[in-house]
């Protein structure tokens, strides 16, 4: 009887061994996965206060939009009234721009006119410099003719000095 206790023990204590084998993988599993439930749980608290601060941020800069539409609003009405301005002024400015082309026209026409007259008197002044060349030539030929008139009744002067020279110094 001894040895059925003996064995009834030894497969009690293999029983007992797997049991808490068993029961130690179980409390592993339960614990990896309270780990894995307790970092989502962190992370999940993380994300949300992320969010919740984003959410203040968005609330934030939705003040800000709501501030920056008012003031554009007002600066729309402000510019609508400007561009109103402007454009009255630009039909003044068109008008006179009207005027300034008719005058321009009329410069213009002046101008050709101008240019006709300017284009005759470039004509006259290439005309008279030529006459005044024409003339510098007849006056330049003219000195030459005299300059050797001259030399020539020089030495027919000279010719006739000796000649007298000579017969006064004969007699």
């Amino acid at each position: 009887m001894k040895d059925i206790f003996t064995i009834a023990n030894l497969l009690g204590i293999v029983a007992l061994a797997a049991l808490c084998s068993a029961q130690w993988r179980a409390n592993s599993r339960l614990d990896a996965q309270n780990y894995r439930l307790e970092a989502t749980r962190l992370d999940q608290a993380a994300k949300i206060a992320d969010q919740e601060k984003h959410i203040a941020a968005d609330a934030a800069d939705l003040d800000q939009l709501r501030t920056q539409l008012a003031a554009s609003n007002d600066a729309l009405k402000s510019t609508q009234g400007d561009l109103n301005s402007l454009t009255r002024e630009h039909e003044s400015l068109k008008t006179q721009h009207a005027a300034l082309e008719s005058r321009y026209s009329q410069l213009e026409s002046q101008r050709d006119q101008l240019k006709a007259v300017f284009d005759k008197w470039i004509a006259a002044v290439a005309q008279r410099d030529e006459a005044i060349k024409q003339a510098g030539r007849q006056i330049q030929k003219l000195a030459t003719e005299r300059n050797d008139a001259v030399v020539k009744f020089n030495d027919l002067a000279g010719k006739y000095n000796a000649l007298v020279k000579q017969v006064e110094s004969g007699k």
